[in-house]
């Protein structure tokens, strides 16, 4: 008789699970610059698969992420047959975008960085574009990358990148001003293993140079390294798990970012070194207005006695307001947190106000770690902002935030820049 039942119930299940619809079309609405062929690719649901409303979620959630996607929306018909017709409704962003971002500190230290990117190029969410910065000397970039040039999984990018800047190493006879010139070709390959985790791996083949800049520096001693060059190869990898719900300007879920580097290459002080960094990210929606936003970043280096440390301590970097690049270190702990929260928004157009927490310490080079908790590196400052954000233009996030430095030796200062701080 138990087995009769069984029997029956399988029967009953299969039999259900027969009568259940498929989805017999599938139509795309709303596009222009994004190609249909791309997107069709790019879904998990296909015609002639059985309607399950969380893989149709799951996609719909698939093409927000999307440079060139504002908001995708999802509306499902059932027909006499009783199979279904799938629509997806899609508005889609203005993806050719143009960024500047602009710091300065109390000692009127000035530096910015304009750029433009297409986010969507040959509409299929390729990304590609360059950028010319000025942060006491010139730098500029080159960049494209494909998420899904081989497959709906698989892509490619390159870049090459000529960055200069003045940066402060910082030794026990003072603080010396370094020119420093970092000539770099990239290349990678992107990875998606599912919707919620990715991965991208590559190689770049670079050739680093510090000068001591006569000009600006502080103190010299004779015994201090003059000139420094390394050409080095740097193995790198990056995993993310993102379980991120995007509606327009509001975030909300779980975010976290792996990055391990390997160089090979150098000789002392630019000794070989391995760096680890991880980013968790936490935002919640607060109400129908706010979001709340947080983030923890650790890092660490294994060069920790070499003066020339790859973490710095910067306005755009991690702590708005304490200036460009005032301190290095071989291992940190940054939180970031803040509560945004919409005042006006009609159409296309929102503002957002901002209320901030930066803090953080480092490591520097030839500590112990545990100066990571004994206050002696540690930074605080918290801050106000406001956002102007057009809702249909990728990452249009116009950035102003200024940070109070609180404790000895601190700095205030405006932050400007595109897309969210983090």
């Amino acid at each position: 008789m138990k087995k009769i039942i069984i029997f029956f119930f399988i029967l009953c299940s299969g039999f259900t699970y027969a009568q259940e619809g498929v989805i017999e079309e599938i139509e795309i609405e709303g596009l222009k610059r994004t190609k249909e062929s791309f997107l069709r690719r790019l879904v998990k649901v296909k015609e002639g698969a059985v309607y399950d409303s969380l893989k149709v979620d799951t996609d719909v959630e698939r093409l927000n992420r999307l440079a060139g996607v504002a908001k995708a929306v999802h509306t499902l018909e059932k027909k006499a047959n009783g199979n279904y017709k799938l629509t997806y409704t899609i508005e889609e962003n203005f993806t050719i975008i143009p960024g500047i971002r602009i710091s300065t500190a109390n000692n009127g230290e000035f530096a910015f960085r304009a750029s433009v990117f297409e986010f969507n190029g040959f509409g299929t969410n390729q990304i590609y574009g360059g950028f010319y910065s000025r942060d006491v000397f010139d730098s500029f970039g080159a960049f494209w990358e494909a998420p899904y040039l081989f497959t709906n999984k698989f892509g490619f990018g390159i870049n090459y990148q000529d960055n200069v800047s003045l940066e402060p190493v910082f030794f026990d006879a003072g603080t010396i001003n370094y020119r420093f010139q970092s000539q770099a070709f990239e290349a990678k390959f992107l990875y998606e293993f599912n919707f919620h985790n990715n991965a991208e791996a590559g190689i770049r083949f670079s050739n680093e140079e510090y000068t001591i800049d006569d000009d600006l520096v502080d103190q010299t001693d004779a015994t201090l390294p003059n000139n420094i060059t390394a050409g080095k190869v740097t193995l790198f990898g990056e995993y993310e798990h993102n379980d991120l719900l995007i509606d327009y300007q509001y975030v909300s879920g779980f975010r976290s970012l792996l990055n391990l580097q390997l160089a090979t290459g150098g000789e002392a002080p630019l000794n070989d070194f391995f760096i680890g960094r991880n980013d968790f990210e936490y935002f919640k929606r607060i109400g129908k207005k706010g979001n709340w936003a947080s983030r923890v970043r650790l890092a660490f280096a294994s060069n920790s006695d070499s003066e020339f440390a790859p973490f710095a301590l910067d306005n755009q970097l991690n702590i708005r307001g304490v200036g460009n690049t005032i301190d290095r270190g071989t291992a940190a702990v940054v939180l970031n947190t803040e509560y945004r929260h919409t005042l006006y928004e009609k159409g296309w157009f929102v503002v957002q106000s901002n209320a901030f927490i930066d803090a953080g310490s480092w490591r520097n080079p030839g500590e112990e770690f545990s100066q990571l908790f004994d206050g002696t590196s540690t930074r605080l400052s918290p801050g106000l902002g406001i956002r102007f954000i057009h809702k249909r233009i990728f990452n249009a996030v116009f950035r102003l935030d200024y940070g109070f430095g609180l404790g000895e030796d601190a700095t205030s200062g405006l932050v400007f820049g595109i897309g969210q701080y983090f």
